[in-house]
């Protein structure tokens, strides 16, 4: 089968990559485009590690076609702060000690980045329903929650 030529902006970088017609964005953006930030979990669409944005809306990179990406912004957790400096969103979780074992920190970091980026002063319930793709198993998604909220309000320049 002939691969198919996909260009697209990975955080601030324009890349291409050739893929084959059913490569996922997962195995695009790992394997061809460098980023590793996206994890593989569970590689059916109910774990939310491989969560990526594509033109600004969360996506399962597992499920998503590469070349469906096309000419399309991508962003991950790799590009989420966009300079040396850590996005409020990350330096959040780290000081909340919202990511334990790591792994679903690119997919909470991500969809958690989508929300606010829509709603820059959610709710608790907001905030729930933005991560419910997300699996966690280690926090129990309090700490997660309580970080995503902080970083609102420190975008907001608000603080509690």
């Amino acid at each position: 089968m002939a691969k198919v030529p996909v260009t697209f902006t990975l955080n601030d970088a324009e890349t291409g990559v050739f893929v084959d017609p059913a490569e996922n964005l997962l195995e695009a953006l790992r394997r061809k485009g460098g980023d590793l930030s996206p994890k593989y979990g569970c590689g059916q669409g109910t774990c939310g590690a491989c969560t990526v944005m594509v033109d600004g809306a969360p996506v399962l990179g597992c499920l998503t076609l590469a070349q469906t990406a096309n000419g399309k912004r991508i962003d991950t957790t790799r590009g989420l702060s966009g300079g040396p400096d850590l996005h409020a969103l990350q330096q959040c979780f780290m000081e909340g000690f919202a990511a334990q074992c790591g792994f679903c920190s690119p997919g909470m970091l991500v969809a958690a980045k989508a929300l606010l980026d829509k709603n820059p002063r959610p709710t608790r319930e907001d905030v729930t329903e933005a991560i419910s793709g997300n699996l966690c198993r280690c926090t129990g998604y309090q700490p997660i929650v309580d970080a995503i909220l902080e970083a609102a309000n420190r975008l907001n320049g608000r603080t509690v």
